[in-house]
């Protein structure tokens, strides 16, 4: 059986003689007797072996080291340790025996060290609560799309099309570019036309939007910026829903209750994991998560968020000005000054992607961040542009490829309507979930600039 089987309701097992497989994660052998901390994986608590020196192989299973796995038969009692529970163990199969070398051993272990062997530290308690959060937060953004009428629409991950129109994408190509002398023949490459892994599944998704009137992408996109920092990765996961008929205050609603569903179902199926994370990583985690649950979220345009930064009492490293990005240090005041998350909605039209609705001061798109609080932004969103003419104008401003982006405008020609979105980084989330602050410890496999390992 399973531990989680177990724990979920171990009265029924009491004095009850049991089989369990998994793995050792810390061991005190003595001369007639030995306990050992087993984990079998299928949940976050451990329970302790008792075994004696009546074991046909007491002497070899004395001898076995932190990472060895193992079969246990025996009876579930009461422990008169710390546990609850403990196995007075019949019989120990030894089914690998790990050598003194396993990098794993039981105390702290720095992250950058678990990032080189990144294989190996899935078995760590860290690493353990961060990807079972991971797992549990992806059923919930499932669960909740699914169960609001939300088709799930695959995007595809090679793509002609550049969405946030930076040019940071990786190309895909079975050039040999090292020996083309001049510009290189797309004609001549495998899809004919230059291609790129994608940065966004968003374009896409509204085609998608225009035909089931909710939908919603989950998947990898990739970014070929040459940035170190604690927050950026070049492969990374994105949640990016689209609905038809919906202004960008409707976006807003979808996002705030949404972003509250899944906060709280990590909370009510990863209480164990919240609970070792707010103890080791982030103090106060599970009340900085329950207090989002339970808060109104406040709605304010760029302008007055300038205002109130430019009128505060602080001296800021980057000064606030109209019509500007606003800084880290910026969003912290705000959701402050607000006393929780806030929306800032209505940025200034050149600083935003050529996709978003223009409102009727020309100067400001209907576009919105979502700031939280400990985290900053967490999703970014807008009601799109559907008018054909002011986004081909637009288009032509910032010298876009129109003949390639046909397909994107004849959306606005046949049948369009008013339409939103929005994103939010997975991994993004997941640093505000369990309050660790890197990327590269919150995705399996980091992908960075110069790392490309396992």
């Amino acid at each position: 059986m399973d531990l989680k089987d177990l724990f979920i309701d171990a009265k029924k097992y009491l004095d009850k003689e049991i089989t369990l497989s998994g793995w050792i994660r810390n061991h005190r052998p003595q001369k007639e007797f030995g306990f050992i901390d087993f984990s079998d994986g299928t949940c976050f608590k451990h329970l302790q072996i008792v075994y004696d020196n009546n074991l046909d192989n007491f002497k070899d299973i004395s001898k076995l080291l932190v990472g060895s796995s193992i079969t246990v038969n025996g009876i579930l009692v009461k422990s008169s340790g710390n546990q609850e529970y403990e196995i007075k163990a019949n019989k120990v199969e030894i089914l690998n025996s790990c050598p003194e070398d396993y990098p794993i051993q039981p105390k702290r272990h720095t992250n950058e060290f678990l990032r080189e062997v990144a294989y190996l530290r899935p078995r760590t308690n860290l690493f353990q609560a961060v990807f079972r959060i991971r797992s549990i937060a992806a059923m919930a953004i499932h669960n909740y799309f699914q169960s609001n009428g939300y088709v799930y629409f695959h995007a595809p991950i090679i793509t002609a099309s550049d969405c946030e129109g930076a040019g940071e994408m990786f190309q895909v190509t079975t050039l040999d570019l090292e020996k083309v002398k001049g510009k290189p023949d797309y004609s001549k490459d495998f899809f004919g036309k230059p291609a790129n892994l994608t940065v966004s599944g968003q374009l896409q998704a509204e085609t998608f939007a225009l035909a089931f009137k909710k939908t919603y992408t989950f998947g990898p996109t990739f970014r070929a910026e040459n940035s170190n920092t604690k927050t950026h990765a070049s492969e990374f996961w994105m949640i990016e829903p689209e609905i038809a008929f919906c202004d960008l205050f409707g976006d807003m609603d979808i996002m705030e209750d949404m972003l509250k569903y899944i906060v709280k179902y990590v909370l009510d199926n990863g209480a164990d994991e919240i609970e070792f994370l707010d103890k080791f990583v982030e103090k106060g985690l599970k009340q900085k998560l329950t207090d989002l649950v339970n808060s109104k979220f406040t709605r304010v345009t760029h302008e007055e968020v300038i205002t109130i930064l430019k009128n505060a009492d602080v001296k800021w490293e980057f000064k606030p000005e109209y019509g500007e990005d606003i800084a880290r240090e910026h969003e912290k005041y705000i959701t402050e000054y607000f006393h929780g998350p806030v929306f800032i909605y209505n940025w200034p039209k050149d600083i935003k992607a050529f996709y978003m609705k223009q409102n009727a001061d020309n100067k400001t798109v209907a576009a919105v961040d979502l700031e939280v609080p400990g985290a900053g932004e967490l999703m970014g969103g807008s009601e799109r542009e559907a008018d054909y003419n002011k986004l081909l104008n637009r288009m032509k401003e910032l010298n876009m490829p129109i003949d390639e982006m046909k397909w994107y405008l004849n959306l606005r020609r046949y049948g369009s309507c008013i339409h939103s979105g929005f994103g939010m980084g997975f991994e993004r989330l997941l640093i505000y979930l369990t309050g660790v602050e890197n990327i590269r410890d919150v995705i399996p496999y980091p992908r960075t600039p110069g790392n490309c390992e396992f």
